[in-house]
């Protein structure tokens, strides 16, 4: 494992303390953990990020969309555990 030095300002360094101490982990534990989750989802932001760029383009691409109130409609119904029609892409292009 490295080493790698963290300057904190106090504030921090006590918060990260008392959130150990309350977690019961050490300090370093708690700062490792939670490096490891913001790195997590920096990852997971930007895959999500990714996907949206690529879902835009690919409906450029198409020309096809769905209309908000049926997509909309049919998740109420779902989570009512109806059963719906699912919505369908429709052109969107005049």
């Amino acid at each position: 494992m490295s080493t790698t030095s963290l300057k904190l300002p106090e504030d921090v360094k006590q918060l990260a303390a008392a959130a150990a101490k309350q977690q019961g982990v050490t300090t370093h534990a708690f700062m490792v953990d939670a490096i490891r989750a913001a790195a997590a989802n920096a990852e997971r932001r930007a895959q999500f990020v990714a996907d949206a760029v690529a879902a835009r383009k690919q409906a450029v691409k198409s020309g096809k969309g769905y209309v908000t109130a049926e997509v909309h409609a049919y998740l109420r119904a779902k989570v009512q555990g109806k059963s719906a029609p699912k919505p369908r892409a429709k052109n969107w292009r005049a």
